[in-house]
Formats: structure tokens, C-alpha cells, sequence
């Protein structure tokens, strides 16, 4: 059975890597100063973004399509588990990281839309790669929430540590966007295989066995996760990738509409639909006709 460790609190953290805890919901950690230790998965309850230097030995992270050579950062969210499995290797670790608890921002405007930060939920290799400009931003917004947590807490102190977490945040979005303009050549081959993923999945079995294809199924077909993925397919097409799925099941059902040896009810079940009226509703909506209607105008 794997061997997980379980992180709960930022002074946990904070001990594993050698370091005082200045506050107990948030810190800015040092890595370096971590003792040499064996390779784990770990289980963090909290917020983590780590910035890494590039070398594809620290944390065994593996290096893949890198924009830039001036560092990475990794996002992980409560919950999510990084690293890689014991194989009795040590390793120094290196970098940064910014761990912050969820109780820091509840009652606060981040607090309400952390989750519009899909990144959190992005896999290891769909890292953001910064320039040296974005990483000299993203250092200046670590130098000022240092900076209140080595001050004398007072009134205004989580005010301003949790507004420059919402500008770093703010600025990773930025970043993002700029990464998926600069791989947009990685990224139309990402959209051609989800094409090809879907022309093929109504030529086989699996509307049948499987139903609809979910935008879970595709991306994990992608080997993307489901927010990187959603989110890449709608910087690309301006569609959500629900829509993009829905917009190719009407184009398909056009097709099999003219078949007039099968009634619109065989035609739902073999689109994938449990319901046949789940299939009226879709197709009207996207039409702006019924099944039955479109099939007597054609």
C-alpha cells in the first residue's frame, strides 16, 4: 500500500522544512533549508504553489515543454497529492513555496472566488513556465507578504497578506494566458486529437456502453486534466468545452437525422443519450428546430 503523508497545517509544513512559524495560516518557505530527505507523495491540506528553478531533478517533477528557463510554478490544491512514490532515492529540495490555509481567506473576496483560479486543479506537467519578467513579479509579490509576516501584526495585517495572494493569483492568470498564446502551436494539436477523439467516439461502440463523452472522459483520453483542458479549449475555440462537445453531438445528429430508416428515438440512444427528449431539448436549442421538425425541412 503507498505510503502518503499527510500534511494538515502550515506549522506542520513549516517543521518539515526547517522553518519558524510566523503565522500559523500562512508562510513563504525557503526549500532549500529542508534537510536531504527520500522521496514521498504528500498530502496537502492547504493551498501550495511551488516555484521551481528548472533542473528536472528537483522533486522529480520531470521536465516536459518548457516556454522559458527562468523557473515554474506549480499549483496544488487542499487535498491533491504531489511528489513521487518511495523508490529509496534521496533528494535536496530547492526553490520556494507560498502555503496558505483555507481558513486565511474565508469572509474575504478571494475566499468567495478562489475556485475561479482553476490552475489549482491543473496536473504537475501543466505547469506555468515563467519569463525573467514574470518571474521578477512574482518574486516582488513574495517580498511583500514576507514582508507582513515579519512585521508586528496589527489591524490592517490580513488585509494586505491576503490582497497580495489575490494579486499574485491575478498575475498567474495573466501568465497563463500568455502560455497558452505561446504553445498555441502544442495546443492545436491538442485540439485536433480532441477532434479526432470525437469523430472516432460516434464510429465506435461507446456511445452505447459509455453514453455521452463527459469532459472528463476526453481530457483524461488527452491526458490533460479537466480544468487545464476546459480552460485550453476556451482560450482556442471561445467555447466551453461542455459546449464544444454539445456543438459536435448536434453536428453528428444533422448526419444521422437524414437516416430515415431509424426513428429519432434509436438515434438518441445512439448518440449516447439516456432520455430521447434529452435529445430534443439539446437539438432545439442549438437549431433552433426539433429533430422531428429539422428531419421534414431536409
Amino acid at each position: 500500500m503507498e505510503n502518503i503523508i499527510k500534511v494538515d497545517t502550515i506549522s506542520q509544513f513549516n517543521a518539515l522544512n526547517n522553518h519558524e512559524t510566523l503565522h500559523p495560516l500562512i508562510n513563504i518557505v525557503d526549500l532549500s533549508k529542508a534537510d536531504i530527505r527520500l522521496n514521498r507523495r504528500v498530502n496537502y491540506n492547504f493551498y501550495t504553489v511551488f516555484l521551481k528553478e528548472i533542473k528536472c531533478g528537483d522533486l522529480k517533477y520531470g521536465c516536459n515543454y518548457y516556454d522559458y528557463q527562468e523557473g515554474s510554478l506549480i499549483f496544488v490544491g487542499p487535498g491533491q497529492v504531489i511528489g513521487q512514490e518511495d523508490n529509496g532515492e534521496y533528494y535536496q529540495p530547492r526553490g520556494q513555496a507560498l502555503v496558505f490555509h483555507p481558513d486565511l481567506i474565508k469572509g474575504t473576496s478571494l475566499g468567495r472566488h478562489i475556485q475561479d483560479y482553476t490552475f489549482f486543479s491543473y496536473d504537475v506537467h501543466e505547469a506555468l513556465h515563467l519569463s525573467e519578467s514574470e518571474r521578477k513579479i512574482i518574486m516582488d509579490c513574495f517580498e511583500k507578504i514576507r514582508y507582513e509576516l515579519e512585521h508586528a501584526i496589527d489591524k490592517h495585517s490580513k488585509t494586505l497578506i491576503v490582497s497580495n495572494i489575490e494579486l499574485f493569483l491575478n498575475y498567474c492568470q495573466r501568465f497563463y494566458d500568455r502560455q497558452f498564446i505561446t504553445r498555441d502551436l502544442a495546443h492545436k494539436g491538442v485540439l485536433q486529437r480532441f477532434e479526432n477523439l470525437l469523430d472516432s467516439y460516434w464510429t465506435s461502440d461507446k456511445p452505447t456502453t459509455i453514453g455521452l463523452p463527459s469532459v472528463g472522459y476526453c481530457a483524461d483520453q488527452l491526458n490533460l486534466s479537466a480544468n487545464y483542458f476546459g480552460d485550453l479549449i476556451k482560450k482556442e475555440t471561445g467555447k466551453s468545452a461542455q459546449e464544444y462537445i454539445q456543438s459536435k453531438v448536434i453536428d453528428v445528429a444533422k448526419e444521422k437525422i437524414f437516416d430515415t430508416t431509424k426513428s429519432l428515438s434509436e438515434i438518441a440512444y445512439g448518440l449516447g443519450f439516456k432520455y430521447p427528449q434529452h435529445f430534443t431539448r439539446l437539438f432545439k436549442q442549438g437549431v433552433g428546430y426539433s429533430p422531428i421538425e429539422y428531419r421534414s425541412l431536409n
